[in-house]
């Protein structure tokens, strides 16, 4: 398997999203289990960030 960049996958799952934001995973499994959160992706039981939506959520909450 080859290892590819955060910055180039399309999901991030928990721990990813973690080293990605730099919040720790209480608030990430907060944010994704919130049920308006933008960016979740929900496959079987596991939680999913679409990087894409998810840094235009930051962006959104940053005043960029």
């Amino acid at each position: 398997m080859q290892n590819i960049k955060l910055c180039e996958k399309a999901l991030l799952n928990v721990s990813e999203m973690m080293a990605y934001t730099g919040w720790g995973e209480n608030a990430v499994r907060d944010e994704l289990n919130h049920p308006k959160c933008p960016y979740v992706v929900r496959k079987g039981n596991r939680l999913y960030a679409n990087r894409r939506l998810l840094e235009k959520y930051l962006d959104s909450i940053s005043g960029i």
